[in-house]
Order: structure tokens, then C-alpha cells, then sequence
């Protein structure tokens, strides 16, 4: 019999337009990476995680304060081990020599000698990145050879670069990996490279429309194309598969607008769970979260555009070598690990129970922490094994900088003491409290005759010089009335006259009476006083230094800074801040909180959302999300079991993602055990869905779990290496559950799922169906069947089907015992 051209849906029309334009899309993928590569360069990257705090944060304002009215110097901490306190003298002074460097800190106290171990805090004249910065910093370091020398200090490094070249490492060992996987679990060789360029193309399309963000964080940067990798790579291997069905009996043209056409609406829906679990980051109060939200989101859909629009074209492309590498099935079947779930189904399921309170209950007393700079990781860098030996051998060192408006010296130095008599204050600076000379602070008003005296400039010079000042600052009425009487504090004097010989209004020489050693002397303090300035005093704000003798993070601290904030409102209403990262944990631990919360409901709701339109069934769901977050709860069991703390921000990201991609596992396994219960008992249903899902999820799993560990082994930035840990950790508890726990819990709740199971009402939309062979047909029947035939039929058809199906029935091809598609 003749048979009948096929009548296309619109997925299958579309599908056909992307395979047969092929060509075209190598040509604009080939464009677009051309793009992408140079596109890269646009996007700014981050490091400062506070920066992403809400914007009514003390921490955030007190940030934005500092960074608009002072500028930052750099500084370095270097510890000398070894070494007399001579020999450690000496080399304090050398350092102190070096161009470049403004201030080195070193004397025979505990703080700065102890056990043999010198520490110097070193200041130097510009930033970080200046020129004569790196350059004092490069011979420091040359001097420091043949010490045994810790040297900590953020000049000279950059940690974004070092994230980039450590996630390099970690892409390239990851795709080994999964070479390996994949060809465990593919059907042929040439299958591999098809799969990778499809990767590559959107990793690369991620990469080069960041862009579009203008800025994203140091976190979504480097860990965006390892995570792509592992959270969309199932959905090329769902297409793969699909066309070597297809192909069996096709040609590999039409195989491939079958295949697309079959997997756009089944990879879409695989897809949304994933997609769902992202989107709950957004919600989150701290910033980073809808950072990581919108970058990994649009790497989804970049993969989902790679797949749907790139591979189509690469599978018959390489249509030929596919066919010549076939090898037969390397991965073996799980069969006793169904039987034993079908055994122990009354069994696994209570012990479940327990352990999932026994998790929740260890998960809630998890030990949080909001500032990453004393968690160690498994690989450190040359700065954090510098930074662990010094506090090792002299302590933390936790600084709070305050800052208050301008103008108010008697108020700051009423401040500082008050703090300097507390037990938990180790010392504090400000320039209220700094001493200038011959018992003077440098907050201390001077007339002209006091300061004529103190540095031995002529009166009458002095007296132009305090005239001056008066007229600048509009103060006309102490020069109508004589400036003899004129106080002026000694640091706002000095800075004046600083600013008179810069611009040439003022010049001493011969003021000091020839002494040529004075004027080298007060140009020197001069210009130290003005870099003081830039640090410490704005023409808005006033900053002060209190060193704490309290942990960054502790009740006690928090509880402190709150009293320290009573302590400054006594002399200032409003517009004060405390900043440091004592304060930055406490805003970070409030956010948590109610982070916390929401990402947990929301990633769960949009998870059981997408599970319920996928299985109409509300048993289903929730036995599925009770499998994940038992697996989640166990995940974050872990740091109560070991006393390790955990970044707060590894939680939030992980929870998500975690509930998002992992329920993808017990989603493939529920499927083929829906689809295998049609054919056989749903004991043996669980069998042969253990076997059919296997390859998926151990692919996908081994992927996930291996980024993970790659990222938390050899990362040396904190954040990163514990949100691997716990991607990798959290994904191997997954799969474990979904191959033990949930075939169990599946066939015992096998009635609650069928009794709560739903039908959407909508139109009906019947198409024509076209099938050769043997097949159980159930439903209304409207066609041929080798004739004509308008009738219900529940039963066995031998032959030809052209007919349409009414939306509730269904057709299932009994060759081979499995169904070719299956409509409801």
C-alpha cells in the first residue's frame, strides 16, 4: 500500500527549516563567535562581594562613603620568621627606605616580635596598583630572598585573573572527564565531538552577551561556563539520542527534523526545573543572587539555542562518521539495584523517614559564616598561606573604620577615648588623637604665637599665614578683629600652609632662619600630614581606625557594635557609619535570614509547579521534592557533623541550584516508570525504568558532580571552592537517593500517585497519526485502518494507521514492546 504524505505540526515545520538551512546556521554561529570573542573583553567583573548588599546597608553606605571621599593606599603585612630583633630591625629600616613606601610599623612589642618572628605593617605612597607601588612592592621582595618570609598583601595580585587561569585548569580537566563519561554512554565515537562544539558554542555565546549586564560578579564569572556545562549538557544528549532512534529506520535528514521535533518540547520542560531553581536566586535580597540568577539563566538558554538551532545541522553532518563508530553498550545495567528496591520497598522508605529528621535537624544547627577571609580550602594560594602563618603566630586583626561628618575635632576625640578605655578595643587612630610635636595633637587649636613657637617660623609670617586662612574660610571677622587670639587646629593649619607653597602664595625659605635640616623637616611632615589627609580626613567626612580585640564574627562583636554606634550617637545625630567586615558579616547574617527562607519555598514552588503540569499527578511531586531536599538537608548536614563553617553565600546558591538540576534525576527515573507501568506491573515496571534511566542520570550526575569537586579541590578562592564542594557533595547524595531510596519509595507509593492523579480540560486538538505495524490503539478513532474507521477502539491493530486521535488516547507500537510516542 501507497503511503500517504504526513500531515506536520508546527515543531516539526520548524525543525525542518533548521536542518534544511544548516548551512546557514554554521555561518551565523561562525559570525557570532567571531563576536563573542571580542565581546568578552566588555563585561566588568566584580570582586567585591559587598558591593551586591542592598542599598540601605550601613556596610553598603559606609562603603560608598569611604570609596567617594578617600583614597585607599596600599599596604601589606610581612612577617619575618627566623630572626633576631636586631637583624629585624635592620632590615624594618631598609624596608622603610625603599621609594615608594610612606610608613613601616615595627618595635619591640608582641605585636610585631614574637617567637622569634618579626611583623612589619607596611604603607606605601600610592594604591594598590600604582606603578611606584608595584615597583616598591617588587624590591621588597627582593630583599625578603634568603628569609623565610610571609608576605601578605593584595599588590601585585590580581584575583580575578587568577580565578580565570584556575577555571581554565579546571574546564580543560572537566571535559576530560567527560570525554570519558560520554564515551561510556554514547552509542557511537563521532557522537563526542558533535556534542562538544555544541557545548563550546554555548559557552561561548554566554560568555561573549554578558555584556549585555554590563557588570556581573567575580563568582558568575568563573564559575558560569563549568556549571553550563554540567546543568545543559543532558539536553544535547537528549537530541543525540533521539536522532540515533530515529535514524534506525531514516535517513539522517529526516531523522534530524524528527529527532529536534520530538526533543524541543521534552528538552523545554527538562529544562524549566533547572530554569525554576535559578529563578528563586533573583529573589534574594543580596544582590549576588540575581547576579548568578540572570547569567546562569541565559546560559541555559544559550545551550537550549546551541542545541535547537547548531546541533540539528552537526548530527547530519556527521552523519557518516556516527554511523561508521558505532560500538556496542559499555555501560551495564542495574538490574539488582532494582530488585532490591522492590524488595526492600517497606523497608527503605521508613528508614528514609528518620534519616531525613535526623538531617533537617543537623542541617538547621549548620554553622554559617559571612566573611571567607579564615576558611581554608583545599588548594591556597602564595596570600592565604601568608595570611594563615602570621595569624597563626600574631592573631587576627579586626579593624572597624567610623566615619563621621567633618569639622568636630573635640567630638571625635572624646569618641576614641571613650572606645580606648573599653576591654574589647586593642587601640584606635584618628587625627583627633595623633601626637604632632612637643606634647601637641594634631586636633589641638593653636594661636599664632603658640604655633610661631612650636616650629620656629617668623610671627609676623605666621600672622599673613592665619589671615590667609581666615579670608579662605570666610571668617572676616577675626581679621577686622586682630588675629592674635585666632585658634586654628594645628593639622587644618598645616594642611593650609601645605596648600600656600604648593601654589607658590607662601615660601619659608629663610622663614626658618637658614636652617636648611628644619626645612627639610617640615616639608617632610608636610607631606606626610597631606597623605594623612587622603586617608583620614574628606571635605565631608572625618574617618577613625578602632582595632578590635573580637573575632569578625560572634554575637560578642555584633553585640559590640551596636554599643559602639551608642557611643558615637552621643556627639553625632545621623550621617555616621562603621564599616569593616565585622559590620559587612552582620548585614550579610541579617539578609541571610530571610534569603534563606524564600529561596528554599520558592525553588521548591516552582519545582512542584513544573512537576505537576509534567506528571498531573499531586502524589508525584511531592515525592520527588521530598527525595531532593532529603538530599539537600544531608548535603548541609555535613559542616554540623565536621564543625566546618560554610559560607552563607555557598548555601544559597547550592539550595537552589541543587533542588533546580539535581530533581531532573528522579524526574528521568519517574518517566520511564510512568511509560514501563503501561506495559508490564509497576514491580517490574521499577526494574526496567532503573535500567533506561541509568545512563542519563549517571552521565549528567558524573558531569555535575565532577565540576563540583574540580571547582572545590582546585580553586583557590574561597567562595568558589566551597560552592563546588557542595555542588559535588550535594549531586553524588542525589544520585544515590534517586538509585536507592526513590525506586522504593515510587513502587510503595505507587497508589497515592494514581489516585491524585489529574486532567487538564482544553480544546481538543487531535492531528492525524501515522503508524505501520503493531500497535495498541485506545481511544477515539477517526481514519483508515486498512479502510475506513469512525469508532471507539481499545484493542490490538495489525496493519496501517492513518487516522486522527482524540487528546486523551493514545497510541503505543507493541514492536519491541516499547512505545514509539505517547499522546494524552
Amino acid at each position: 500500500m501507497e503511503r500517504a504524505p504526513r500531515s506536520e505540526s508546527f515543531t516539526q515545520r520548524v525543525a525542518a527549516f533548521i536542518v534544511d538551512k544548516r548551512k546557514i546556521f554554521f555561518l551565523l554561529y561562525l559570525f557570532a563567535a567571531v563576536f563573542c570573542v571580542i565581546a568578552m573583553g566588555w563585561t566588568k567583573v566584580e570582586n567585591d562581594v559587598t558591593s551586591y548588599l542592598p542599598e540601605e546597608t550601613e556596610t553598603r553606605q559606609g562603603i560608598v562613603a569611604m570609596n567617594d571621599n578617600f583614597e585607599s593606599f596600599g599596604t601589606a603585612r610581612i612577617m619575618v620568621s627566623n630572626v633576631t630583633y636586631d637583624t629585624a630591625k635592620e632590615l624594618g629600616d631598609s624596608i622603610a627606605e625603599v621609594p615608594g613606601v610612606v610608613m613601616v610599623t615595627f618595635d619591640n612589642t608582641e605585636e610585631h616580635y614574637k617567637d622569634a618572628a618579626a611583623l612589619y605593617d607596611v604603607n606605601f605612597a600610592g594604591s594598590g596598583t600604582d606603578e611606584e607601588t608595584l615597583a616598591a612592592m617588587e624590591t621588597i621582595r627582593g630583599m625578603l630572598k634568603g628569609h623565610d618570609a610571609s608576605v601578605d598583601t593584595t599588590i601585585g595580585h590580581d584575583d580575578i585573573a587568577m580565578l580565570r587561569d584556575e577555571m581554565a585548569v579546571i574546564l580543560v580537566v572537566a571535559v576530560i572527564i567527560i570525554l570519558g563519561v560520554l564515551t561510556l554512554t554514547s552509542r557511537s565515537y563521532a557522537e563526542i565531538p558533535v556534542l562538544l562544539i555544541t557545548f563550546g558554542a554555548a559557552a561561548l555565546l554566554n560568555m561573549g552577551t554578558n555584556f549585555i549586564f554590563k557588570k556581573i560578579s567575580f563568582i558568575s564569572d568563573s564559575v558560569a561556563v563549568v556549571l553550563q556545562l554540567a546543568l545543559a549538557i543532558d539536553y544535547a544528549i537528549i537530541l543525540c539520542h533521539r536522532f540515533s532512534d530515529e535514524h534506525e529506520t531514516k535517513s539522517a535528514r529526516d531523522a534530524a527534523v524528527d529527532a529536534l521535533a520530538k526533543a524541543i518540547p521534552e528538552i523545554s520542560a527538562s529544562s524549566l526545573t533547572t530554569v525554576g531553581g535559578l529563578v528563586a536566586l533573583g529573589f534574594m535580597e543580596f544582590g549576588i543572587g540575581l547576579d548568578m540568577s540572570v547569567v546562569l539563566i541565559k546560559a541555559i538558554l544559550m545551550s537550549l539555542l546551541s542545541v535547537f538551532t547548531l546541533m540539528p545541522g552537526l548530527l547530519v553532518l556527521f552523519c557518516p562518521l556516527i554511523d561508521k563508530t558505532m560500538h556496542r553498550k559499555l555501560l551495564p545495567d542495574i538490574t539488582p539495584l532494582g530488585k532490591f528496591a522492590v524488595k526492600t520497598r517497606r523497608v527503605v522508605p521508613p528508614v528514609f523517614a528518620v534519616v531525613l529528621v535526623a538531617a533537617f535537624i543537623l542541617s538547621s544547627a549548620c554553622p554559617y559564616c559571612y566573611s571567607f577571609t579564615d576558611l581554608k580550602t583545599a588548594k591556597m594560594s602564595e596570600r592565604q598561606e601568608a595570611y594563615f602563618k602570621i595569624t597563626e603566630t600574631f592573631g587576627t586583626s579586626n579593624m572597624a573604620a567610623i566615619l563621621v561628618p567633618v569639622g568636630d575635632y573635640d567630638a571625635e576625640q572624646a569618641i576614641l577615648e571613650e572606645l580606648e578605655s573599653r576591654d574589647e578595643v586593642k587601640g584606635t587612630m584618628g587625627l583627633a588623637t595623633i601626637e604632632a610635636m612637643e606634647g601637641y595633637r594634631l586636633a589641638d587649636a593653636l594661636t599664632p604665637r603658640e604655633l610661631s613657637e612650636l616650629i620656629g617660623l617668623d610671627y609676623e609670617l605666621v600672622q599673613f599665614l592665619y589671615s590667609a586662612y581666615a579670608a579662605e574660610q570666610s571668617q572676616f571677622g577675626e581679621i577686622l578683629s586682630g588675629v592674635e587670639n585666632y585658634r586654628v587646629p594645628l593639622f587644618d593649619m598645616f594642611i593650609f600652609l601645605k596648600d600656600q607653597m604648593d601654589s607658590f602664595n607662601i615660601s619659608l625659605d629663610g622663614a626658618l632662619g637658614g636652617d636648611t635640616a628644619g626645612m627639610g623637616d617640615m616639608t617632610g611632615m608636610l607631606d606626610q600630614l597631606e597623605t594623612a589627609q587622603k586617608q583620614m580626613k574628606s571635605e565631608h567626612y572625618s574617618r577613625m581606625v578602632v582595632y578590635l580585640n573580637l573575632p569578625e564574627e560572634s554575637e560578642e562583636t555584633f553585640a559590640f557594635l551596636d554599643e559602639m554606634r551608642s557611643i558615637i550617637g552621643k556627639y553625632y545625630e545621623d550621617d555616621y557609619y562603621v564599616v569593616g567586615n565585622s559590620t559587612s558579616s552582620r548585614d550579610l547574617a541579617a539578609s541571610f535570614v530571610k534569603d534563606n527562607l524564600l529561596i528554599s519555598l520558592l525553588s521548591a514552588f516552582f519545582v512542584i509547579l513544573v512537576l505537576l503540569f509534567t506528571f498531573r499527578s499531586v502524589g508525584m511531586p511531592i515525592l520527588l521534592i521530598v527525595v531532593i531536599q532529603g538530599a539537600i538537608w544531608i548535603n548541609f548536614s555535613v559542616p554540623t557533623l565536621t564543625g566546618v563553617p560554610l559560607y552563607f553565600l555557598g548555601y544559597l546558591i547550592v539550595n537552589a541550584i541543587q533542588m533546580g538540576a539535581n530533581i531532573d534525576y528522579a524526574i528521568v527515573i519517574s518517566n520511564h516508570y510512568q511509560e514501563k507501568k503501561k506495559e508490564m506491573p509497576h514491580k517490574q515496571a521499577i526494574v526496567e525504568a532503573l535500567n533506561a534511566a541509568f545512563p542519563t542520570v549517571f552521565t549528567s550526575g558524573t558531569m555535575m558532580a565532577s565540576a563540583g569537586i574540580l571547582i572545590g579541590q582546585m580553586s583557590a578562592q574561597p567562595v568558589i571552592s566551597i560552592m563546588g564542594s557542595c555542588i559535588g557533595r550535594g549531586t553524588i547524595i542525589s544520585i544515590i537517593l534517586v538509585l536507592t531510596v526513590l525506586p522504593a519509595i515510587l513502587v510503595l507509593g505507587d497508589s497515592i500517585i494514581e489516585r491524585t492523579k489529574f486532567r487538564i480540560k482544553g480544546p481538543s486538538v487531535p492531528r492525524v497519526r501515522e503508524e505501520t505495524g503493531t500497535m495498541r490503539v485506545h481511544g477515539h478513532v477517526r481514519g483508515y485502518i486498512s479502510g475506513m474507521v469512525d469508532a471507539d477502539i481499545d484493542g490490538i491493530v495489525r496493519g496501517e494507521l492513518k487516522a486522527t486521535i482524540s487528546t486523551d488516547g493514545e497510541v503505543e507500537k507493541e514492536s519491541g514492546g516499547k512505545p514509539d510516542e505517547t499522546e494524552n
